[in-house]
């Protein structure tokens, strides 16, 4: 599903299909009839895609505990992976599962908490699990706007924008202020992030301890992406 996503928001596909979907077409990646017919991953399948200037190479693994092996063939080899945990049910045994097999492959991740859209979203509660259960120092960089039925959008911590999905398939990004009455939440959280990332990495430790009101963007963006490769944090992020 998430594949799918990826693939048509970077123009490389036309529209969206489901997984176990009405019309019988199915998502691209899943390419075997079986993986159609029962609407999962069998075996890990890879394609490209281009967004801006960077060539992004994608392996969907298997999400299902019964093929784990593909997931452990496919991690050999990537540079990255994104750990994808729902934002009702959060963290499950097969999350803890694939993480124990990045972290024997000493693969970096993001986590990206998904269907923000559905009744009993929880944010904050899963980025905690992602602490308890999986030990990681989960640093989360955006913020929902409303969640469930409400949910409309989300801030960016580092940019400190709001950005909304317009058109049928939210294919039209839309990037704003930050509503009024989110704005002291978000700095509160700004400065959470900051404190987070700065735990883990001394260069931005040091401009903290200095003076954490000079931080640019920049910076902050150079410093999620060394502590993240050095396996030091977990970046979160949502979306629907």
């Amino acid at each position: 599903t998430l594949s799918e996503r990826i693939l048509f928001y970077t123009g490389k596909i036309h529209e969206i299909h489901e997984v176990r979907g009405k019309d019988g077409v199915g998502a691209i990646m899943d390419s075997m009839d079986l993986e159609r017919e029962k609407g999962i991953t069998i075996q890990s399948a890879a394609t490209y895609a281009m967004w801006g200037d960077y060539n992004i190479n994608l392996i969907d693994t298997p999400g299902h505990v019964d093929f784990t092996i593909e997931v452990e063939r496919a991690l050999r080899v990537l540079d990255g992976a994104i750990l994808v945990l729902c934002s009702v049910s959060g963290v499950q045994s097969q999350s803890i599962t694939v993480d124990r097999q990045m972290k024997r492959y000493k693969v970096p991740r993001i986590a990206f908490i998904n269907k923000m859209d559905r009744s009993g979203a929880n944010y904050d509660r899963v980025a905690a699990q992602l602490k308890e259960k999986l030990g990681h120092h989960a640093v989360k960089l955006q913020y929902p706007i409303g969640a469930e039925d409400r949910f409309q959008g989300l801030i960016d911590l580092l940019s400190m924008k709001a950005f909304y999905f317009d058109g049928e398939n939210g294919e039209h990004v839309r990037e704003e202020a930050i509503p009024a009455d989110m704005l002291d939440e978000a700095k509160l959280r700004r400065d959470e992030m900051i404190e987070g990332i700065a735990n883990v990495d001394d260069e931005l430790g040091e401009a903290f301890l200095m003076d954490p009101g000079s931080i640019t963007e920049e910076q902050l963006r150079t410093a999620v992406r060394r502590a993240t490769i050095a396996l030091k944090m977990t970046p979160v992020m949502c979306g629907s």
